[in-house]
């Protein structure tokens, strides 16, 4: 038999751009616009010359890797499959853990590179809020407020606890964010016979 080595399926052009836009987003951060191709290939494993293969251009690669991190899909999919029979107590920490993660991210990319890509022109927030709302929808009875309002709450708490001017101190982590969002900072009302 004859030890010669097989050759590797050449990648799609999709699976190609996926794989650099992999690379890409952590160098983003890092680097900000100033990241080089030769960085870039250098994090993907593969010769610099590929890049333009996938992309024609740094700045075409830089707002494709923007478009896809600031895509909200990914994130809408994630709430959408939120198991509705959870306890509510899980289903607030999944909610605040997946946002946190997502306005962390945007925030970063933000940060670093500032605005590349299209805006997105629809009110994403507002889309969000009704998600969240359908997810907390069937705990109706034990909220104190409507699923809609509850929902605007748990998204400002995230988006606040997301960005690090705010939260000047000790960090809040998603299990005390998630009791703050449930309970409060009293735990419950105070009886207006209490003596404080």
């Amino acid at each position: 038999m004859s030890g010669k080595p097989v050759r590797a399926k050449s990648l799609s052009v999709e699976d190609r751009q996926s794989m650099i836009l992999d690379a890409v987003t952590p160098l983003l951060i890092e680097h900000g616009q100033g990241v080089t191709t030769r960085q870039i290939a250098q994090c993907a494993g593969i010769a610099e010359g590929t890049i333009f293969r996938a992309f024609d251009s740094k700045d075409e690669l830089l707002r494709a890797a923007m478009d896809r991190q600031l895509d909200p899909e990914p994130l809408r999919l994630e709430l959408a499959a939120l198991d509705r029979h959870r306890p509510l107590e899980e289903r607030v920490r999944t909610m605040v853990t997946l946002l946190r993660r997502r306005f962390a991210q945007v925030f970063a990319l933000m940060t670093a590179v500032g605005q590349v890509g299209r805006p997105h022109t629809h009110d994403v927030a507002h889309e969000f809020t009704l998600l969240l709302a359908d997810v907390l929808a069937p705990d109706l009875l034990r909220l104190t407020v409507t699923p809609e309002r509850a929902a605007q709450v748990i998204r400002m708490i995230a988006l606040a606890a997301s960005v690090p001017h705010i939260t000047a101190g000790p960090v809040f982590d998603d299990d005390e964010l998630t009791a703050l969002i449930l309970y409060g900072i009293l735990g419950s009302p105070t009886p207006p016979n209490a003596t404080l």
